[in-house]
């Protein structure tokens, strides 16, 4: 008498598991993968079925792992990155990549420049199914979920790979009207002296602005009656002539052309250049490499 084969788990119930997990919540989960929390609950449960097991402790509040749930949770990884590499191999995925792709980025340069080039990035390469979220916090890629991060700024993760997209600075400006009542800043310490317009952007120091000039490296703490953590606010308040503003070349460059700002201590700048961060672990995939080289040719072409 020959035995029942039993059936292996699908790869789509592992990446609902996992997301289960990783939003600890079943209508969390339910509510990033745009399916009903029934379906996602109906998946765990072919899933445990599938594998004898119990996967997970329910409560009223919070999903946790059992015992077998973490060993799952372990293999569930390992399975689906390996399906994806196969998967991007058997589509040959640098010339047609398909699949998803989760990116992040802040939200003044994510908004005006990633968007824009994600559009075209679509348009390209139909297959792909691209999610965009922004924030004006630091982001955990790979607890979150994250496939890529285009971010503005040279502190890179160790544990990331950062592959630099653009060479970028902040530069020191403001307003005319604002340099007619106030004068122009002759030396980086005048600045203690002026109404900063300080900006509160991620981990950055909150009004510390560290500078460089050549290859010295100098710092002025900075204050005025107006700061904000949005840049596309602190932004206006500049060209309202209410401070000194210190923003991303690709900010505020169109505004120098047109006149509308001016440009303070021109030897003094920061580094601030555009970078795409992905976890080693992806970074063999097909459709992130296209990804990352198409942004990489994209934001070349800008000329910030």
């Amino acid at each position: 008498m020959t035995s029942k084969k039993e059936a292996a788990p699908l790869p789509e119930d592992l990446r609902v598991f996992l997301t289960v997990i990783r939003k600890a919540g079943f209508a969390a989960a339910a509510d990033e993968l745009g399916l009903s929390p029934a379906y996602v609950s109906k998946r765990i449960q072919i899933l445990e079925s599938t594998l004898s097991t119990r996967l997970l402790h329910r409560t009223s509040r919070r999903v946790a792992l059992t015992e077998d749930g973490e060993r799952v949770q372990r293999w569930a990884v390992r399975i689906l990155e390996d399906f994806q590499l196969l998967h991007d191999e058997l589509c040959e995925a640098r010339a047609a990549p398909r699949g998803r792709l989760h990116l992040c980025s802040s939200f003044g340069f994510g908004r005006n420049h990633v968007a824009p080039a994600v559009s075209r990035l679509a348009e390209l390469y139909p297959d792909l199914e691209i999610r965009l979220d922004l924030f004006d916090r630091v982001v955990d890629i790979v607890n979150e979920g994250f496939d890529l991060e285009i971010r503005v700024g040279d502190d890179i993760p160790g544990q990331h790979i950062g592959r630099q997209l653009v060479s970028n600075r902040r530069i020191l400006c403001a307003a005319p009207d604002y340099l007619q009542r106030r004068g122009m800043p002759q030396a980086l310490a005048e600045l203690e002296q002026h109404d900063c317009l300080v900006l509160k952007e991620r981990d950055n120091a909150f009004g510390i602005w560290q500078m460089e000039c050549g290859d010295q490296h100098d710092s002025v703490r900075v204050r005025g009656p107006l700061s904000s953590n949005s840049g596309e606010i602190v932004l206006q308040w500049a060209l309202d002539g209410r401070g000194v503003l210190l923003r991303s070349m690709w900010d505020v460059k169109p505004l120098l052309e047109q006149g509308r700002l001016v440009q303070i201590l021109p030897d003094y700048t920061q580094s601030a250049n555009v970078w795409a961060v992905y976890p080693t672990r992806l970074a063999n995939s097909g459709k992130l490499r296209v990804c990352v080289e198409f942004l990489q040719e994209h934001f070349r072409q800008l000329s910030l």
